[in-house]
């Protein structure tokens, strides 16, 4: 632009960050541009997505009949997914699209991190160790949380759009705290920076306690020794010029690996798997749908589905009687309530699975019209996935068909050996409820009716036992004992009783029965415990389920930055 003579001060280049009133203003700018022959950046598109028809209308009017040096630049962050494609087809179709990939890998993005600032900057203070010191550190730190992200959830819980601009606005911050104060304030500093900063993009409480620990271990007085690592074999250079910072990246930065975020090596294996099991779904996806499947398979895709369709409806099980079960129960415990509220949710989706498969049955005799919702259902009979119409009625999963539909009869059995005299089970499978959070709470509501304690003040204590399902014949006195627990990012190592460093190619090692019960909060011990979420599959994020407070013998952060957490499902 500038080459060209488009700049601010000739008023012919018009810059405006969409957001919130902004529409009015870039129309009034496409309007003057277009007469005059001049240039306009319309940043941050996908923040207005109501005003996207309208924009595209606007430039195909444009189109025709304007100056031959108006221009238009428009900028958007990538889509996450392919639902959340917003910008119009037409305006896609009409521009030169030109994409920033961000670096990949810890080298690269360290580099980056550290390319945004230059040797004037750190001059311009006047506490210049300390400043070098942070300003490293923070740039070892956006590069960490930008390239976490490519873990998926064990990662971060949800993707964040963390940018340079955080980055160098938290530099600006450090800058004024230390030109105004004499002491490094750290608190301030962490506090700013993950709270505000990067913390302004976080929206998931675990996440947040990730961004808060990876700044307690980064940004400390121990830094200014020379002591602290900021990975395993990377320790924080001391004063150096600014191409001595890139020159010591390039010398002393060990090897990509899972070990320079805080987290086990299986974290990799995890993420390399499910994006393999991804791009294999796709491929299947692809195959072509009625033609026969070639020598020796099972026939055509119709034949498949047939005799998938009369298994699953022999297997399934008839509905649970309501009326007779409520008979049944002589008081109406916490317990008693949980169980008949699961077997009311079973019995909505199995009537649902019924009544699709014997809907789809009589579709493919030629007896019913096919309707979309039909083929849908025959698609993913075919494809071994579970159909959209029966997980809306269902518990997150990321199992198969073939899986989800053994799993759901396991469930039915586990109901129905409940139920057939409400006596709580010697020892429940946590992973087998609908929700599982309300047989937790019921464990408190028993122990608080017994105990004449107040709900709100109570808290679970967690104890893991060095048994499995098999030893223990009958239900505890108070609490519960709970199996069907894995581990991710670590194990549990039985013989010392605390968490441990996961063995390599174990992803999600099996825990051992868990014994369950409700205590005073304040009668709750915190020392040496890590404070672990539990949550329903490994997608993790919104299938949150509860905190279990895990002993450990080292330090809690270490498995806060490894990303652990126990499992119900994987």
């Amino acid at each position: 632009g500038k080459k060209l003579g488009y700049t601010f001060n000739h008023r012919n280049l018009h810059n405006i960050s969409l957001g919130q009133g902004q529409e009015v203003v870039a129309e009034q700018a496409l309007d003057l541009a277009a007469k005059e022959g001049h240039w306009v950046i319309l940043q941050n598109i996908h923040l207005v997505a109501k005003w996207l028809s309208c924009l595209e209308k606007k430039l195909e009017q444009l189109s025709e009949g304007s100056h031959q040096d108006f221009r238009v630049f428009v900028s958007a962050e990538p889509a996450p997914c392919p639902e959340s494609h917003i910008i119009p087809q037409g305006i896609l179709e009409n521009s030169i699209k030109i994409t920033s990939e961000a670096p990949t890998g810890m080298h690269a993005n360290l580099h980056k991190a550290l390319d945004n600032f230059s040797q004037d900057t750190l001059e311009m203070c006047s506490q210049e160790k300390e400043f070098r010191s942070i300003l490293f550190a923070l740039c070892y730190f956006h590069a960490v949380v930008a390239e976490r992200r490519k873990f998926g959830p064990q990662g971060w819980n949800r993707p964040y759009p963390f940018s340079t601009g955080d980055l160098t606005i938290s530099v600006s911050v450090l800058h004024n705290y230390l030109q105004a104060s004499s002491k490094v304030p750290y608190d301030d500093l962490r506090y700013l920076v993950g709270e505000i900063m990067y913390g302004g993009h976080i929206t998931d409480d675990w996440d947040r306690r990730l961004c808060r620990t990876y700044l307690e271990e980064f940004i400390k007085p121990e830094m200014l020794e020379g002591e602290l690592c900021l990975a395993p074999g990377f320790p924080l250079p001391g004063n150096m010029d600014y191409n001595g910072y890139h020159q010591y990246i390039d010398d002393a930065l060990p090897p990509e690996s899972p070990y320079l975020y805080g987290l086990h090596p299986n974290a990799e294996i995890g993420f390399l798997t499910q994006r393999s099991e991804r791009l294999l779904r796709t491929v299947l996806e692809l195959q072509p749908r009625d033609s026969s499947t070639g020598q020796g398979a099972l026939g055509t895709r119709e034949e498949m589905v047939q005799a998938l369709l009369e298994e699953m409806l022999e297997k399934l099980t008839d509905e649970f009687n309501m009326a007779e079960l409520v008979a049944k129960v002589e008081e109406r415990t916490p317990y008693a309530v949980v169980a008949l509220q699961e077997c009311e949710r079973m019995n909505a989706l199995t009537a649902e699975l019924r009544r699709s498969l014997t809907e789809l049955e009589l579709g493919m005799k030629g007896e019913l019209t096919m309707t979309s919702d039909m083929e849908a259902l025959q698609n993913s009979l075919f494809l071994d996935t579970v159909p959209e119409s029966w997980l809306k009625r269902s518990y997150p999963s990321t199992a198969s068909l073939g899986s989800w539909f053994a799993d759901l009869l396991a469930r039915i059995s586990e109901l129905e050996a409940w139920t057939r005299d409400f006596s709580l089970p010697s020892t429940l499978w946590l992973g087998g409820f609908f929700n599982p959070q309300s047989i937790l709470t019921a464990v408190m509501q028993t122990a608080a009716r017994k105990n004449k304690w107040p709900l709100d003040k109570m808290t679970l204590q967690c104890d893991v036992t060095k048994k499995s399902r098999e030893d223990f014949a009958s239900a505890p006195r108070e609490g519960a004992y709970v199996h069907g627990l894995f581990m991710e990012g670590a194990r549990w190592d039985v013989q010392a009783g605390t968490i441990t460093d996961a063995r390599l190619q174990e992803l999600t090692p099996a825990m051992p029965v868990v014994f369950i019960k409700a205590i005073p909060g304040d009668k709750q011990d915190s020392r040496a415990l890590y404070p672990c979420p539990l949550y329903k599959t490994r997608h993790r994020g919104p299938t949150y389920v509860w905190t279990l407070n895990l002993k450990t013998k080292e330090n809690p952060s270490k498995w806060v930055l490894a990303g652990v957490a126990l499992l119900l499902q994987i």
